[in-house]
């Protein structure tokens, strides 16, 4: 019995399905966020050194919709700034997970985390739609799961776009940029979604550590 509590305590999560459909990220774009980097964090490097998950909702109701957004790698509408917006995965209404970028490269999705973020897109208008849609929430908890325990990402660290400002991980040198959030994934939202996360992490025998604490928001 002991023996089988210790392999038990030692679980990975599984992964779930996922389809690669990697949008373009040629040398060209690596230099572009090596170079957002610097600017941004003072890191001028486009490889990724995961340690929190940042969900996302897309506010659009189809994944080519999506994924023609991230391909294009047109300046940002709201920040005029390249590389373009882009995320690691994206979770579709069917609960179909879509991979468009490698885990070991810079994603933008959210100011002042993207060097540390990876970044998870849901298709959909709102966190409630998500939250009520079983597939998709099904293949999202999976997935972060899975992520989370390949990264050894805390459950705090698992977070909605709009706690951003909370994290530990933030870092912005641009003053104007230091306070740009968005409101997608409320706290209220993602209380429910760590609470199903923490309670898929018991059932499937995996080690989802506590994470870091928040810091006080300067916003």
């Amino acid at each position: 019995m002991i023996a089988l509590a210790a392999a038990l305590a030692l679980a990975s999560a599984p992964a779930p399905a996922i389809v690669q459909r990697p949008i373009p990220f040629d040398a060209a774009r690596r230099a572009q966020t090596a170079a957002y980097a610097q600017r941004h964090y003072g890191l001028p490097t486009w490889r990724l050194r995961p340690r929190t998950i940042v969900e996302h909702v897309a506010v659009t109701s189809t994944f080519q919709s999506v994924y023609a957004t991230f391909a294009r790698n047109a300046p940002d509408p709201e920040l005029g700034e390249r590389p373009g917006v882009c995320s690691h995965f994206v979770v579709d209404r069917d609960g179909t997970i879509y991979q468009l970028v490698p885990l070991t490269t810079i994603c933008r999705h959210t100011v002042g985390l993207n060097h540390a973020a990876i970044g998870i897109e849901h298709v959909g208008m709102t966190d409630a739609q998500v939250l009520a849609n079983r597939r998709q929430l099904d293949s999202s908890l999976r997935l972060t799961l899975w992520l989370a325990d390949r990264y050894r990402i805390g459950l705090r660290d698992v977070i909605g776009h709009s706690e951003s400002l909370r994290s530990p991980y933030r870092r912005e040198r641009v003053a104007a940029w230091r306070c740009q959030t968005h409101g997608d994934w409320a706290i209220a939202s993602m209380r429910r979604y760590r609470s199903q996360l923490a309670a898929r992490a018991r059932s499937a025998g995996a080690v989802l550590r506590a994470g870091l604490a928040r810091v006080a928001s300067r916003c």
